[in-house]
């Protein structure tokens, strides 16, 4: 079995199972999952605005601009570090932007990409309750537009914005999740990241 690094970051299409793959982590290997989006929740209810993707992506960006690129890494690391050895890493999800990405790998971390076909992850994040009923009580094809705006670097974009193609591009391990069997995900996951 491989050691993993302290430092794991996670990306991937909205419901591929990226968060189910953060949760066997912490589950299975001891690590603290921290969701960046729900950092961004946070910020936008104390801004009193809507939580939907395009607020998410601007507070985001902003953040970047304003700390750094890495801004939402270091935040899941200090999280991490202020319970001191309660856990042995820390899980970082989503990673949308190609500098954030790059820093948790600058860090030593594991960048790891899942993904599944579109109409299956569509049928899971509309079927199941996330908590996320503002975010996810859409269209078919408005959640295609969704991802194909956030998977490229939009034209007046710079480098805080998102660009999840190129992030694919920067990962380690790639986890195809086409299963509606949660437990046996989690069991591909696990050994696709431990016998790599």
């Amino acid at each position: 079995m491989k050691d993993l690094p302290q430092l794991i970051a996670l990306s991937g299409t909205n419901g591929s199972g990226k968060d189910t793959v953060g949760h066997m982590l912490a589950e299975r290997h001891g690590y603290l999952f921290v969701s960046v989006s729900d950092l961004l929740r946070e910020e936008a209810r104390k801004r009193g605005q809507p939580v939907t993707r395009e607020v998410l992506r601007e507070i985001s960006a902003e953040w970047r601009r304003e700390f750094g690129l890495g801004v939402l890494v270091d935040r899941a690391v200090d999280k991490w570090k202020s319970f001191g050895d309660k856990y042995k890493g820390v899980v970082a999800c989503p990673m949308r932007n190609t500098g954030e990405a790059q820093h948790a790998k600058d860090l030593g971390g594991l960048l790891i990409w899942v993904d599944a076909d579109p109409k299956v992850r569509y049928d899971r994040i509309t079927s199941g309750d996330r908590g996320r009923a503002g975010e996810d009580d859409k269209t078919f094809e408005r959640f295609i537009k969704e991802e194909q705006d956030e998977m490229q670097r939009p034209a007046d974009g710079d480098a805080a914005t998102l660009n999840m193609g190129a992030v694919k591009d920067l990962a380690d391990i790639t986890i195809e999740n086409s299963s509606s069997d949660i437990e046996a995900f989690k069991d591909l996951a696990d050994k696709q990241l431990t016998q790599q």
